[in-house]
């Protein structure tokens, strides 16, 4: 799609926008573009790459919905939500990280050593899990119990080690982590799903003040939404996050940290069934090495 006709798409949708955008391209499923109306204010429009995302949309839609009700930080407000086309005013601060679509190299947008960045996380992980779950099962989004996670799990290694293989060592730890039952909560949580830092916006200051990207928003294993932080920051970054969480108000229970760690091991697993559910042989070929095969 060319400019003219992004600019033709959104003034069917009511927005006019100046002719200057800049895209993003690195999403599978949709198609990032920073634009300016002509008034001066920032956009972000997300047009989906295939029909089939309308019904995905109002779901995430949703999530945003019941996310803004119960949360001091902003989130995505969509202005424009259609098969065709989302746009939402852009949010004020960064991600605390971004990747170079082309290079994949990183930017630090806040000094990645700063304490008030944990500090400022746990707090808002203690609001985001304390969304009650009724809402969101009102609201028609996933509910899943720690049982049904794991049974998911256990089906996601078998599909993929029968469409693609894995590698023996790294099957073995995955289906210990999933039998291993102290490891696991007895409860569950509203999540983001898909936490890490570049879905976070802070201020230089480390405060956190928005968090972008809810399509995976569900009820579902809290751990999930502390595993990626171990990618940007390290573990022992991770034991503050749950330390401040703890003291906050948040409900933990005694293998938290374990459990976050063998969730992050499984990110192979979650970027493999990512890859055979897009047909993406570019990710196919990327997750190989990554389940331990060629």
């Amino acid at each position: 799609m060319k400019t003219g006709d992004i600019l033709k798409l959104a003034a069917n949708h009511g927005l006019r926008l100046e002719d200057n955008l800049s895209f993003n391209e690195m999403g599978i499923d949709f198609r990032v573009v920073f634009a300016t109306d002509l008034d001066g204010k920032k956009w972000v429009l997300r047009i989906p790459r295939r029909e089939s995302l309308a019904e995905r949309i109002q779901q995430e839609k949703r999530i945003l919905e019941l996310a803004k009700k119960h949360l001091s930080v902003s989130v995505p407000d969509w202005k424009i939500a259609t098969e065709s086309l989302i746009a939402y005013p852009l949010l004020g601060d960064k991600p605390i990280l971004t990747f170079d679509e082309k290079t994949y190299e990183v930017t630090w947008n806040v000094d990645s050593k700063n304490p008030t960045l944990n500090t400022s996380l746990a707090k808002v992980l203690v609001q985001l899990h304390r969304i009650p779950a009724q809402e969101a099962e009102k609201l028609g989004l996933r509910v899943q119990t720690p049982e049904s996670v794991r049974r998911e799990i256990s089906e996601r290694i078998s599909r993929v080690k029968r469409e693609l293989g894995i590698h023996e060592e790294l099957e073995s730890r995955w289906r210990k982590w999933i039998d291993n039952d102290r490891l696991w909560p007895d409860f569950s949580t509203f999540i983001h799903g898909d936490l890490y830092a570049g879905h976070l916006l802070a201020e230089e200051t480390g405060e956190i003040t928005g968090i972008i990207d809810w399509s995976e928003g569900q009820v579902g294993d809290p751990s999930t939404d502390f595993s990626r932080h171990i990618s940007a920051f390290g573990e022992e970054s991770l034991r503050e996050v749950i330390l401040h969480y703890e003291n906050f108000g948040g409900k933990v229970w005694d293998h938290l940290f374990e459990q976050s760690v063998e969730r992050h091991a499984a990110a192979p697993l979650y970027y493999a069934i990512f890859a055979l559910e897009t047909n993406s042989e570019d990710h196919i070929e990327a997750v190989k090495p990554q389940l331990g095969l060629g």
